[in-house]
């Protein structure tokens, strides 16, 4: 069963929320997991494409923005990190964890072995965010909170 992990941040800020997005995909990545990361719409998905490259000026994570590359090196398996807001990536790229950042829950979010939701006090991702814990644990998901400390502390 899809094991669901919620980060919640003390932060109030959209940015500080992205910022962490960008830390916890570099350490699922360096853990050895092939992650997707799902936006909430292509604007959202092309910003955390370009904050990936410069959230920290000696950081790489290698990724690729679904549906962004005419050739197909989106569907490329050595590609650990992919980023969409449509469709889930393909079965054969053998994603293991998802980074839900979008407000809902996408209806392929079970295919996974993990799911990390982030939650700061920005109202509306608290009003989202809320409504994804309680669907998830209706669904009888092992759900589980981490409380983040402030980017100061």
């Amino acid at each position: 069963m899809t094991q669901i992990d919620f980060y919640v941040l003390p932060d109030t800020t959209l940015e500080a929320r992205f910022d962490f997005a960008c830390r916890l995909t570099e350490t699922i990545q360096r853990k050895g997991y092939r992650l997707h990361l799902h936006a909430e719409d292509e604007a959202m998905a092309r910003d955390l494409d370009e904050r990936l490259w410069t959230f920290r000026p000696d950081a790489y994570v290698p990724h690729s923005l679904l549906g962004d590359d005419p050739t197909g090196a989106e569907a490329d398996s050595r590609i650990p990190v992919t980023i969409g807001w449509q469709a889930p990536p393909s079965p054969d790229l053998a994603v293991q964890a998802l980074l839900n950042l979008a407000p809902g829950i996408p209806e392929w979010f079970s295919r996974f072995e993990r799911v990390a939701e982030i939650i700061n006090q920005h109202q509306d991702v608290l009003v989202a965010k809320r409504e994804c814990w309680q669907t998830y644990k209706k669904r009888g998901y092992p759900v589980k909170a981490h409380q983040l400390r402030g980017q100061s502390g």
